[in-house]
C-alpha cells in the first residue's frame, strides 16, 4: 500500500473540517529540517461573500502574535540593542515607578514583570495610542516585585518589549518586523504587527463559534479585564485594531509563521546561543493568572500543544486565542503553525492535525 504524503493528509482532514462546519477557513505550514512539507489551506477567507482563503492569506490570530514580539526581543538582543538582564530603566527611565526600577528583559520575556493586566484607564478603544499606554505602564503599581511571580501578560507583554525596542532602535516594532524578518524572508504581506490600510482588503475576516462561559479560576477577571483574555471576532475585525502596533498580537499565515521559526531553526534569524535562550527552561511555576502551571523559556510556553504526555520537550511557541499556534522544535527539526479564521473556545484543530502528524513530527 502507498504510504499517504503528510501533506495529502493534512489537506483531506482540513477539507473535512471545513465540510463539516468545523472551521470556516484554515491553514497549515510545517517545515521539517528546512524543507516544506505541509502547505495546506481550505476553506473561505471571508464567510460573507465566499472569498477562497490562500496558503498566504494572513489572518488575525490574536496572541500568536507573541512568537513574533519574542523573537523580535531575541533579535533586539543578537544584535547588541539589549542584554536579557538589561535593566528596563536603562532605556525607559520613568518606568521605574513604584518599585519597577530591578525589572529587566528577562522578566519581561517570562511574564514576571508584575504587569499582567492593562491599567484601568486603557480600554481596547486605547490601544492604538501608542504613548497613552506606555505611559500608563510606567506609571502602574505592580502586582508583585518583578521576577518573584508568573501571571499571563495578555496585552501587556507586547508594548513592554515595543517600547524597549523604540527607545532602543528609533523604530517601531512593525518597521523591525518587516526590515529583519519579512523582507529577507521573503515573507513580507504575509505577516504583521500593524497591517498597512492598503492591505486590509487582503485579510481573512473572523467569524465566532459559539463560546459559553469560559473556564478559569475565579480571580482571572480580577486581574484582566473580560476583553484581555476573551478573543472576539469583532475586535480582530475592528481596522483601528488591526492597523495599530500592538505587538501582543498579530495578522499572520501560517506559512509565514512557519517560515519564520524554520529561519530560526536554521540560524538565520539567530545564533546558538540566542536558540538556547528561545528553547531553554527559564521559570516554572504558577500562573498567578489562571492558577495553572506554567513552564517559560525567554518569551514562550516550553513544550508543544498535542505533544506526548510527560514529553520533556525543548519545543516552544505560542497559540493564539479562537484555536490558532505555532511552535518550533529545535530537537526535531520541525517548524508548525496553525491559523484559522473561526475562533473557537479550544484547540481541538491544532491537536487533531498534530496527531494525525505524530509519526512525522517525532
Amino acid at each position: 500500500m502507498a504510504t499517504i504524503e503528510p501533506a495529502e493528509l493534512v489537506q483531506r482532514h482540513l477539507d473535512m473540517l471545513v465540510d463539516t462546519g468545523a472551521e470556516t477557513g484554515v491553514q497549515v505550514a510545517v517545515y521539517r529540517d528546512g524543507a516544506l512539507i505541509v502547505d495546506a489551506v481550505a476553506g473561505t477567507a471571508d464567510p460573507a461573500t465566499g472569498r477562497p482563503l490562500t496558503s498566504r492569506t494572513p489572518i488575525f490570530g490574536f496572541s500568536i502574535g507573541k512568537n513574533v514580539t519574542a523573537t523580535l526581543a531575541h533579535l533586539l538582543v543578537a544584535r547588541g540593542h539589549l542584554g536579557y538582564d538589561s535593566p528596563v530603566t536603562d532605556l525607559w527611565p520613568e518606568f521605574g515607578a513604584h518599585g519597577k526600577g530591578t525589572t529587566t528583559l528577562r522578566h519581561v520575556l517570562t511574564h514576571t514583570t508584575g504587569l499582567p493586566a492593562m491599567p484601568r484607564e486603557i480600554t481596547p478603544r486605547e490601544l492604538p495610542d501608542w504613548s497613552r499606554v506606555c505611559g500608563a505602564l510606567a506609571a502602574a503599581e505592580p502586582l508583585w516585585r518583578p521576577g518573584t511571580a508568573m501571571g499571563y501578560h495578555s496585552y501587556t507583554f507586547g508594548y513592554l518589549v515595543g517600547e524597549l525596542a523604540r527607545r532602543a532602535t528609533g523604530q517601531p516594532v512593525h518597521a523591525l518586523l518587516r526590515e529583519w524578518v519579512t523582507v529577507p524572508l521573503g515573507i513580507e504581506g504575509q505577516l504583521f504587527l500593524a497591517v498597512p490600510r492598503a492591505s486590509l482588503a487582503g485579510l481573512a475576516r473572523l467569524d465566532q463559534a459559539p463560546w459559553g462561559t469560559p473556564a478559569g479560576p475565579d480571580g482571572t477577571e480580577v486581574i484582566h479585564a473580560p476583553w484581555e483574555t476573551r478573543p472576539s471576532a469583532g475586535l480582530g475585525n475592528t481596522a483601528d485594531i488591526l492597523c495599530a502596533d500592538i505587538p501582543s498580537v498579530g495578522t499572520a499565515s501560517a506559512h509565514a509563521l512557519a517560515a519564520m521559526f524554520d529561519s530560526v531553526l536554521r540560524g538565520e534569524l539567530v545564533d546558538p546561543a540566542g536558540l538556547s535562550a528561545m528553547s531553554a527552561l527559564a521559570y516554572e511555576g504558577t500562573d498567578q493568572v489562571f492558577g495553572t502551571p506554567a513552564r517559560m523559556t525567554l518569551g514562550f510556553p516550553s513544550g508543544r500543544i498535542g505533544g506526548p504526555p510527560g514529553e520533556d520537550s525543548a519545543a516552544f511557541g505560542w497559540p493564539g486565542g479562537g484555536g490558532s499556534y505555532a511552535y518550533a522544535d529545535p530537537a526535531r527539526g520541525v517548524a508548525f503553525a496553525l491559523t484559522k479564521n473561526r475562533l473557537t473556545p479550544h484547540f481541538d484543530t491544532v491537536l487533531s492535525v498534530t496527531a494525525l502528524l505524530a509519526d512525522h513530527l517525532a
